[in-house]
């Protein structure tokens, strides 16, 4: 099926490649079952490699978003109910 090399930073394998044995979906994840010498299988979610979806933003001349317009409105949304929630707590 080809070969992973896992990417996630903080992953302690990180920058190795290993051969894909199978795909599968776990918990509405896509993971990778991957050949791990001297370990036997190890299961990794798919975003984590180089196998990846690309980013929306690859290619754009701008470095990556650190903010998504979107969800911080959602949380202004959120924290606007919680505040409201609590002055009637209060009354």
């Amino acid at each position: 099926m080809g070969w992973a090399k896992i990417t996630h930073p903080f992953h302690p394998q990180r920058g190795q490649r290993f051969a894909i044995l199978r795909t599968r979906r776990v918990s509405g994840v896509d993971t990778l079952i991957l050949r791990s010498e001297g370990q036997g299988p190890n299961s990794v979610p798919r975003e984590w490699t180089d196998q990846a979806d690309p980013s929306p933003y690859a290619g754009l001349e701008e470095s990556e978003l650190a903010f998504d317009f979107c969800r911080l409105l959602e949380l202004a949304e959120l924290l606007d109910a919680m505040k409201a929630a609590h002055q009637e707590l209060d009354k």
